[in-house]
Order: structure tokens, then C-alpha cells, then sequence
């Protein structure tokens, strides 16, 4: 009995052991990820506020600085270069007054933000006329991958803008700001093209353009001024106060309202990016997998309208009720999706692949039919050298059975070679009588010259002809007659 009590308060001591064992390791994790991540004792209230409010200011230097940037960034834009674009956010002074912004409304300091929402509106009335000047009056006005990419924004945008300006504003509080986080987020929420491609917009009477390019850059505007505002509040900046409680509350609910205006917008922004962004994202997943994937199919374009909830498809080819179907049935699967309407526009010309096996069975049918035509030519030329041989045994029966027969078939042959304006030629025996008493047979051979030779061409060549027979013929006469 003993031995077993020993035993289990030895097992006891152990379960305690490792229990504290555990309990110290989970402090020692947490004291250890909050030394790693706590920022709030390297941070420097009083420099973080008048460095921010140093940079709200637009006038003299910075007024020129912001309009070379535009100029910059818009050719960059215009060359589709990355490089000089990145330049342009670089030297851009449009960051200071977003910060204003969220740091006023986090201190309660409203007369800061009365001059940061003042120098922001310059700021960015200054940027689109400046872009627009230079789109206006510049010969060239491509739209380049850079200016397309500007005009629709998505989810990645927000997420870019609001831990953008987390990294910004953190720097910015940290004792000896870290000025290549600065850079890096000047960089990254790309303030300045959306400015230039809203200027654009307006250069070219594309109104689409412009509401997406300054749809963009509201969306980075309020969620770096929103994560400079909790930040500020996590790190418990000092409030103003005011002598006058009554205006010390006013100014504060005023603040309040503020904050709130910006939280709202921040809110709807957010929660409409991110559904568009799913609707997108599915949209793509079902072009991918029902349609791309589908040799059978060959899509030409394709359009969705998430107004109407529409979905048009224009394929090359016919599309058969079957494919139709399938696809509306399909369609059903995909999430934020499934309740479009799913609208096919054939082109009834064939497609490639259906020109080309037409093609291939028209080669096949030339084919076959020039091998037909080559045996017709071969069986025209037998039966032509079967005529031939008949007609040589004719005339040999006739020379035979009477020696004075003329052996035409020979005849024509050599006078065809030898007077080649001849198309056909016959031969007759016609009786004639001079004295109505005596009666004779004359030969008679009946020629057909080509319609182009001149009459006295003929003339001559008849004369030869008709020596010629008479000689070879052996006889005394011969007419020759026109046919």
C-alpha cells in the first residue's frame, strides 16, 4: 500500500512539473512576442506630430515638387514605364496631408485637420490639371498597361493602402524614422497615377477612366488616413485639450463625426471591393474551367456587367444546345455567380478548325476528281488511237480491194503538219458533167482555215495545198473548197 501511495504522488509531482514547466514556457512565448512586437516605448510623440504637421503645408518648394512629380509620373504613364512611375511616387508630396488627416482626427486637434483637408483638396486639384495638361497638349495618347491598370481597382488595393499606411505611420513614430519605409510606401500605394490616369480620363473625354482612377485614389487616401488613425490611438497620443470645456466637447464630437465620415466610406469601400473582387475571382474560375478548357469551344470575348447581372460570352462557331445548356447548368456552382445570366452570342462563319477540315475534304474532292479527269483523258486518247488504227484498216481494205482509193487518214495527218492554219478537212468525189453527155468524178477536198489568217494568206496557201495533194494523190484534178 505504501509503495502504491509513493508512486502516485511521485506521478503527481510529475503532472505539476510539467504543468508549471508549460505555464513557464506559454509566459516566457508571450512575454517574448510582446517584447518582439510592441512599438509603443520607441516612439516619439512629440517629433511623429511635428514632423506630420511639417509636411502638410503646399506652397513654395513643395507646390513645384508635386507639379514636376505629376509631369514625371505622367510620362511614365504615357511611355509605360515602370521605372519612371516609381520615380514620380518617389519625390510625390501627396502623402503628407493623408497623414495630416488621421493623425488630427486621432488627437483631436481640429485645426490641423482643417489644414490638411485644405492642402489635400489643392493638392489634388493641382495634380489632376497638371495631368491633364500634359494629356491634353501631348501628341501621344496610347492607353499603355500603366494607365489601364489604374482604373479598376480591387481588394489587393485596400489591402495595400491600409498596411501601407500601417507601415508608414509606425515608421513615422519610431524614434529616427526609417526612411526607406517611407520610400517603400510611397512606392507601394501608388498616390500619384491615379491622379495622372483621372487627368487622363479627362484629356480624352473618358469619364470611365476617370471615376475608376479617382475611385483608386480615395481608396488609398482614406485607409492610409485610417491606419494612421489607429495606430495614433494605439499608441495612446495625447489629446488636446481646450480652456473652454464647451468648445473642448465640441471640438470633440466634432472629431468624432469626422472619424466616423471617414470610417463609413472606409467600411463601404471595403465591403464592395472585396464582394466585386469574389465575383471576379469566381467568374475567372468558371471561364477557366468551363469554357478554356473546352477544346471545342473558341471564345472570342467575353463581358460581365455586375449591374445587370449579366454575363456575355461571344464565341467563334456554332455552339450547340447541348454546350448551352451545360454551361447554364454549370454556372449554378459557382458562388456570387450562380444567379447571372448566362448570355451566348455565336458567329455563325465556321471557325478555324471547321475551315480547315473543309478545306482538307475539298483537297480530297479535287483530288478524286482530277484523278477522274486524268482517266477520261486516257480513255478519250485510246479510243482516239483506236479511231486511228480503224480508220488506217479501212483505207487499207479499200486500197485492196481497189488500188486508186486515197488514203485520207495519212493525207491529213501530213497536211495538217505542213500548213498549220488548217482546223478540219474532208474529201469527197463529186460527179460532173461539162456537155451534159459525159459525166467525170472529180476529187474535192473541203478546208477550214483559222478566222484570224488574212484571205490572201489563204489564197496563197491553198494553191500550195492543192499542188501538193494533186502530187501526192497522183492526180490530174483536184478542187479545193472553203468549208
Amino acid at each position: 500500500m505504501e509503495e502504491n501511495n509513493n508512486q502516485e504522488e511521485k506521478v503527481e509531482q510529475s503532472k505539476q512539473a510539467v504543468q508549471e514547466d508549460a505555464k513557464g514556457l506559454w509566459e516566457s512565448s508571450i512575454k517574448f512576442l510582446k517584447e518582439l512586437l510592441d512599438f509603443r516605448h520607441d516612439t516619439d510623440q512629440e517629433a511623429t506630430i511635428e514632423a506630420i504637421k511639417n509636411d502638410i503645408p503646399l506652397k513654395g518648394a513643395t507646390a513645384w515638387i508635386l507639379i514636376c512629380s505629376i509631369f514625371v509620373a505622367s510620362i511614365g504613364l504615357n511611355a509605360n514605364s515602370t521605372a519612371v512611375v516609381i520615380g514620380a511616387m518617389l519625390i510625390s508630396p501627396l502623402m503628407g496631408p493623408i497623414l495630416g488627416v488621421g493623425m488630427s482626427i486621432a488627437i483631436n486637434d481640429i485645426d490641423t485637420l482643417r489644414k490638411s483637408l485644405i492642402n489635400l483638396a489643392t493638392m489634388i486639384v493641382l495634380s489632376l490639371l497638371t495631368a491633364f495638361l500634359f494629356f491634353f497638349l501631348f501628341p501621344l495618347k496610347e492607353e499603355t498597361s500603366e494607365l489601364l491598370g489604374r482604373v479598376r481597382p480591387d481588394i489587393r488595393d485596400v489591402l495595400i493602402a491600409f498596411f501601407g499606411g500601417l507601415a508608414l505611420i509606425i515608421a513615422r513614430t519610431k524614434k529616427g524614422t526609417i526612411a526607406s519605409v517611407i520610400f517603400g510606401v510611397a512606392i507601394a500605394t501608388a498616390l500619384m497615377p491615379p491622379l495622372c490616369t483621372a487627368g487622363y480620363g479627362l484629356a480624352i473625354g473618358n469619364f470611365d477612366y476617370f471615376l475608376g482612377a479617382m475611385y483608386l485614389f480615395t481608396i488609398n487616401t482614406i485607409f492610409i488616413a485610417l491606419a494612421t488613425f489607429l495606430v495614433l490611438k494605439l499608441l495612446r497620443f495625447t489629446m488636446i485639450r481646450y480652456v473652454n470645456s464647451i468648445e473642448r466637447k465640441r471640438i470633440a464630437q466634432l472629431a468624432s463625426f469626422v472619424a466616423i465620415l471617414v470610417m463609413i466610406p472606409a467600411i463601404y469601400i471595403f465591403i464592395g471591393v472585396y464582394q466585386e473582387s469574389i465575383v471576379k475571382a469566381s467568374y475567372g474560375k468558371f471561364l477557366k474551367d468551363e469554357i478554356e478548357s473546352n477544346k471545342d469551344l473558341w471564345l472570342q470575348r467575353q463581358k460581365i456587367h455586375t449591374d445587370t447581372k449579366k454575363i456575355n460570352l461571344f464565341f467563334n462557331g456554332d455552339v450547340s444546345d447541348a454546350t448551352e445548356t451545360f454551361l447554364r447548368n454549370e454556372l449554378k456552382s459557382y458562388p456570387r455567380i450562380d444567379s447571372y445570366e448566362l448570355v451566348i452570342n455565336e458567329n455563325k462563319a465556321r471557325s478555324v478548325d471547321r475551315v480547315v477540315d473543309a478545306y482538307d475534304r475539298a483537297i480530297v474532292d479535287l483530288d478524286e476528281k482530277d484523278n477522274v479527269i486524268k482517266g477520261l483523258h486516257k480513255e478519250i486518247e485510246d479510243l482516239k488511237g483506236t479511231i486511228s488504227n480503224l480508220n488506217l484498216r479501212i483505207e487499207q481494205d479499200a486500197l485492196n480491194r481497189d488500188k486508186n482509193t486515197i488514203p485520207f487518214s495519212s493525207i491529213i495527218k501530213e497536211a495538217k503538219i505542213r500548213y498549220n492554219g488548217i482546223t478540219s478537212m474532208s474529201f469527197s468525189k463529186t460527179l460532173l458533167s461539162k456537155d451534159f453527155i459525159k459525166i467525170d468524178t472529180v476529187p474535192e477536198v473541203f478546208v477550214s482555215w483559222n478566222k484570224k489568217m488574212l484571205d490572201s494568206i489563204v489564197l496563197t496557201k491553198e494553191k500550195e495545198l492543192r499542188k501538193w495533194m494533186q502530187k501526192e494523190l497522183k492526180l490530174d484534178t483536184l478542187l479545193i473548197k472553203k468549208e
